[in-house]
């Protein structure tokens, strides 16, 4: 079975909305990740970690039109041009899938996601995407978190958890730094 796990920057009040601030990314405090936060190096090597990991990449429609044209284009996310790429969407056609950017298949429920889960292959990381993210937690198929919170509060935007009346899930602390500009990763795995 394929491990899902969700990957975010997020505000100590919850938030996961806008983190970057670049075109498509609405919210008012957009870019919040850069703002008043020294930069620290070591804060972000979690995102070195995950690549030496990933096998896949997941995304919502709305993220997955965000990302694709820059990512595909940009040296930072070079690693991730040949991943597969899977974008959740009952919405989005086959043409408008970006091209020159990998092998993309559009998934369009979240039973098509259980169905993927259940292959072979290694880890898939979900970027961004939070509705997609809080639709497949309330379906119990993530199985890791891994943050980076940010000593900011937002007051407003996409919140990384939702707020249904569903069971208790239980999670195991995996790994946790704090960095001096404030910022915390955690990783969790969510046991079952």
């Amino acid at each position: 079975m394929r491990e899902l796990v969700y990957t975010a920057f997020v505000s100590l009040d919850g938030v996961v909305d806008s983190p970057g601030g670049g075109p498509g990314e609405e919210h008012r405090s957009g870019g919040w990740v850069f703002k008043d936060i020294e930069f620290s190096p070591e804060a972000f090597a979690l995102k070195g970690e995950e690549l030496r990991e990933t096998s896949a990449l997941m995304f919502g429609r709305r993220s997955y039109e965000v990302f694709a044209p820059v990512w595909r284009e940009s040296d930072d996310h070079a690693a991730y041009q040949d991943l597969p790429k899977y974008v959740v969407s009952g919405t989005l056609p086959e043409d408008a899938l970006v091209d020159g950017w990998g092998d993309t298949t559009i998934l369009r429920s979240t039973a098509d996601v259980a169905d993927l889960k259940q292959g072979d292959g290694g880890a898939i990381f979900i970027h961004g995407s939070a509705e997609l993210a809080r639709r497949l937690s309330d379906a119990g198929l993530i199985d890791r978190y891994h943050l980076l919170v940010f000593p900011v509060l937002l007051g407003a935007g996409k919140s990384l958890f939702s707020r249904a009346d569903r069971d208790r899930q239980t999670l195991r602390l995996r790994a946790t730094e704090a960095y001096p500009n404030g910022i915390v990763k955690m990783v969790y795995d969510v046991t079952r």
